[in-house]
């Protein structure tokens, strides 16, 4: 009968071995289950920084720009209506957001024909959206790239299998186990990486949408108030 314990033990020692349990405790920490992965893991973790980069500061961009004030196209329309043109702009000019540089825009088209005044405006807001989607196709590139990485990783660890198989000619337990270890530490931090990334891309280009949209309404708020009886 197989001794069941003489297995389990062997497997730990299998393991220990594989991971580089240097602690001899029987447990993976998480930079010795990362080791495992080998030097692949090195463009993994600069696209892990990558992504985290570029995902905190498009946030904080993002939400500044689709900031502005609840009263802001009330107080533009009270001036416009009202004729003192020189104080909404001035008012805009105060504000630095999105909106604010397309309505400054629009005030300074005032009193050509709407479709130069709507297309100025357009222009402006193009512009915006660039630099709203700046660096985001980072985002987008480690999501594809990463899974990637992870892969060739797969590759690697089998390979190195295979030549320790032939190199020894044994086919040990543990020559297979390295093999495999390392091939699941790759492809499963890649694919995480790639997972977080895409989320991420997700996420802003969902916070990008909503901007536009506050954009797009003020712009249209603004081509109502001048047409608009002036007092």
């Amino acid at each position: 009968m197989i001794d069941l314990l003489q297995i389990a033990d062997t497997a730990t020692q299998v393991i220990k071995k594989v991971a580089g349990d240097k602690n001899g405790d029987g447990f993976l920490g998480f930079g010795e289950l990362l080791m495992t992965g080998g030097w692949i893991m090195i463009p993994l973790a600069v696209m892990l920084i990558a992504a985290v980069y570029v995902f905190a500061e498009r946030s904080i961009a993002i939400r500044n720009a689709g900031k502005i004030d609840g009263n802001f196209m009330n107080i533009i329309r009270d001036n416009i209506v009202s004729g003192n043109v020189t104080a909404a702009r001035n008012f805009a000019k105060n504000n630095n957001t999105p909106v604010a540089r397309i309505i400054d825009k629009g005030i300074q088209r005032i009193g050509k024909p709407l479709d130069s005044i709507e297309k100025s405006m357009d222009n402006v807001g193009t512009l915006e959206m660039y630099k709203l989607e700046k660096n985001l196709g980072v985002l987008s590139v480690v999501s594809k790239a990463a899974p990637i990485f992870g892969f060739v990783g797969t590759l690697m660890g089998l390979m190195q299998m295979f030549s320790s198989i032939t190199t020894s000619n044994e086919f040990e337990v543990s020559t297979i186990s390295g093999g495999i270890y390392t091939k699941l530490i790759t492809s499963i931090t890649g694919l995480v990486i790639g997972l977080v990334a895409f989320l991420g891309y997700s996420y802003l280009n969902t916070q990008i949408d909503k901007t536009s949209n506050t954009m797009e309404a003020a712009s249209a708020d603004f081509l109502d108030i001048l047409q608009e009886p002036t007092h």
